[in-house]
């Protein structure tokens, strides 16, 4: 198996399995996982794949520790979108190492998770109204929220592209490799 591949899926699978372990609200590495496989996984199915699997186990453990496993079964399809969203962000990253445009796309993240998110369990939560005043105070309520959310995006996203950017530079294999020109 490549060892680029088996690296990248291996800090991913590594980044989900911190989401069941205690932690402040919403300071997790979700995001980040997402745009880290979007940026770094050479096949784009694989940069769905490997992350959303990774979640799909995360959630397993996750759902089933639930005090409201309907509410969170319910809004699952709308997280994974905005998953899948980011990932597609992290396309954007592709051949960049610049730490200002991954925070920049990180920002970005999080502002779609937050937006897309929300906006689903406004939707189908059963929780708010559906009127303008639900939306607004779904939306309210997830704020406090959303700063450990875009802390936890930056946080994780410079642990997992630092972190493999160093370990290009030490290990040779885990390089991509370049097109020879003709």
């Amino acid at each position: 198996m490549n060892p680029r591949f088996t690296f990248l899926a291996s800090l991913v699978l590594a980044a989900a399995a911190l989401r069941v372990i205690p932690h402040p609200a919403n300071f997790t590495p979700v995001a980040a996982i997402a745009l880290f496989a979007g940026a770094r996984f050479a096949d784009r199915r694989m940069a769905f794949l490997v992350p959303l699997a990774a979640m799909a186990l995360s959630d397993l453990v996750l759902n089933l520790r639930s005090p409201n496993l309907a509410l969170a079964l319910t809004i699952l399809p709308i997280v994974y979108a905005a998953f899948a969203l980011t990932v597609v962000l992290g396309f954007l990253l592709r051949g960049r190492s610049n730490a200002l445009a991954i925070a920049g796309t990180g920002v970005l993240a999080s502002v779609l998770f937050f937006g897309v998110t929300n906006l689903g369990v406004w939707a189908v939560g059963g929780i708010y109204p559906h009127t303008a005043t639900g939306l607004a105070d779904c939306y309210a309520a997830a704020i406090p929220f959303y700063r450990n959310g875009l802390l936890g995006t930056l946080f994780f996203s410079a642990v997992l592209f630092g972190g493999f950017a160093l370990a290009e530079r030490r290990f040779e294999g885990l390089r991509e490799p370049r097109p020879v020109a003709a």
